[in-house]
Order: structure tokens, then C-alpha cells, then sequence
């Protein structure tokens, strides 16, 4: 027998406890290494003050030009405010907003002689179920001022942020006929329904596994009376309900579909058709 003291302390603790321990040290050594580095996931983020919103205002019709006339709508606007867990290290996630055309009917009247349309022939040959909204260049985000804000890991406490956007309609719809030569203002309609889902969503920029944290659905209609034989500056008129319904926050997460995702957006898909009453429909204007 050696004369010295036990210090193999676990010659004195009961094998079972043993393991325990063991398993207890082994468990907080790998939560500190790169083996099992903490994941983000849905339950632990935290998003608080959440709004959607279309201004009260009605829609403004600008009748400025001899060539055409220009509607103004009110801005949907989305807000929320997020609670990001630490990022591990060798990520970055992005939090923001992800917006998608569901519908679309915009068409303008020219008496009975015909009408033009903006189309997005996939949505409606029903090929897709959503098309992007991006700004064309931040795919998949509506844009990338205060839409989106980037997390670069490590970082060793929550992150407190805030992301917002906004959206109306600006066109510009020709008096006349959009394929004749003429300057002679036949416009009679303008009638326009639009519907969109915008989600709010965490992303890894480098696995692109994404989070929809919040989903708001929103629609923008918009009816216009024109008489083209009254002088420039009072021909056109503001019919129907003057405000929008206001956008529903679901209580529950829809899926993105793939083509919100990536290219082509709205602005690039969509066609300019002329439909007359009689005769074969027309491109005018071709999708980018």
C-alpha cells in the first residue's frame, strides 16, 4: 500500500454519479465548442411591435400632362421590431422584409374601342402562385435600406433591431390609345385590384435557411372615371370607396413560395397588352 492519501476522488463517488458527472462535463464542454454551436431557431427570437398599415388617405389623380394621366395611391407601410439570439460564430443572418404579388388586374378602358392591361401572364395562367416584389437588385428582400439589417456572428448578446418598409402605386396611364398615333384622349376607365403577401423573415446568408417570422396579406384597389372630352385638369374622377382596407397580420405563417424569392420581379415580368374589342390582343409593352 502506498503511504500517501486517496486524491482519485472517484474512487469515492458512487460509479452511477459518476457518469452523471461525466456526462454533465462532457455536455458543457460541447455546448462551448464548434461541434454543437447553439442553432437560431423560431422559438428563440422574439418579435414585438409588429404594425401594417395603409395611410387613410384616398387615392390622388394628377392630371398635369397632355399625354397621360397619373394616379398616386396611399403607402402600405410595415414595421416590427425583432430580438435576434447571439449569432455563432461563421454565420450571418439577415432579418427583414420579403414581398410577393399574388394578383393583379389593372386594366384601362378606352370607350368601346378597347382597353390596355398589365398582365403577369405565369400568375395568371395560375403557373405561379406568387411572383417577387423585390426592388430587382435585393433579392430575396423588398429592398435594402431599412427593409433589411445584417448580423454578422459571433456575437455574444441578443441584438435588438428594427425593420420597415413601405409601398404605393405611381403610374402613368395614356390618354390616347396606347398603339395609334394619335393624340386624341379616348381614356373612359382606369380599374385596378392588387393583392400581396409580405413576410417578415430571419435568413442565413450562407445556408439560406429561412424563418418566417410574421405574415401580413394586403390588397390596393383603385377605380377610376374618366370623361376624355372634358378639358385637361378635370376629366378624371374618383369612384368607389375612397380608403383601402387596411392588411390583416395573420396569426399563423404562410409559406414563401419559390418564385417570391428570386427573379424576375413584378416590374420585370410584367406585359402591357392592348385587348381591342374586336380583333387579336397585342403586346405592347414586352416583360424585361
Amino acid at each position: 500500500h502506498s503511504s500517501f492519501p486517496t486524491n482519485h476522488w472517484h474512487h469515492l463517488v458512487p460509479p452511477s454519479l459518476f457518469l452523471l458527472l461525466l456526462l454533465v462535463a462532457c455536455t458543457m464542454g460541447c455546448l462551448q465548442s464548434i461541434a454543437c454551436k447553439p442553432r437560431i431557431r423560431r422559438e428563440n427570437i422574439v418579435v414585438y411591435e409588429v404594425s401594417a398599415s395603409i395611410d387613410q388617405c384616398p387615392t390622388i389623380i394628377e392630371e398635369n400632362s397632355p399625354i397621360v394621366l397619373r394616379y398616386k395611391t396611399p403607402y402600405f407601410r410595415a414595421s416590427a421590431g425583432v430580438v435576434m439570439p447571439p449569432v455563432p460564430r461563421n454565420e450571418t443572418w439577415v432579418v427583414g422584409w420579403i414581398q410577393a404579388c399574388t394578383q393583379m388586374e389593372f386594366y384601362n378602358t378606352y370607350g368601346d374601342i378597347g382597353m390596355s392591361s398589365w398582365e403577369l401572364p405565369e400568375l395568371r395562367e395560375g403557373r405561379v402562385k406568387a411572383i417577387s416584389d423585390s426592388d430587382g437588385v435585393s433579392y430575396p428582400w423588398y429592398g435594402n435600406t431599412t427593409e433589411t439589417v445584417t448580423l454578422t456572428g459571433p456575437t455574444s448578446k441578443p441584438s435588438r433591431l428594427t425593420v420597415s418598409m413601405n409601398d404605393n402605386f405611381y403610374p402613368s396611364v395614356t390618354w390616347a390609345v396606347p398603339i395609334s398615333n394619335s393624340n386624341t384622349p379616348m381614356l373612359t376607365h382606369i380599374t385596378r385590384d392588387q393583392s400581396f403577401i409580405t413576410w417578415l423573415v430571419a435568413m442565413n446568408s450562407v445556408t439560406k435557411e429561412r424563418i418566417v417570422l410574421q405574415t401580413v396579406r394586403w390588397r390596393m384597389r383603385v377605380d377610376i372615371a374618366v370623361d376624355p372630352d372634358m378639358p385637361l385638369g378635370s376629366r378624371a374622377s374618383l369612384v368607389g370607396r375612397p380608403y383601402q382596407e387596411q392588411p390583416h397580420i395573420l396569426n399563423y405563417q404562410e409559406p414563401i413560395p419559390p418564385n417570391a424569392l428570386g427573379r424576375p420581379n413584378a416590374n420585370d415580368a410584367q406585359v402591357l397588352m392592348w385587348r381591342p374589342r374586336r380583333g387579336a390582343p397585342l403586346v405592347v409593352i414586352p416583360p424585361k
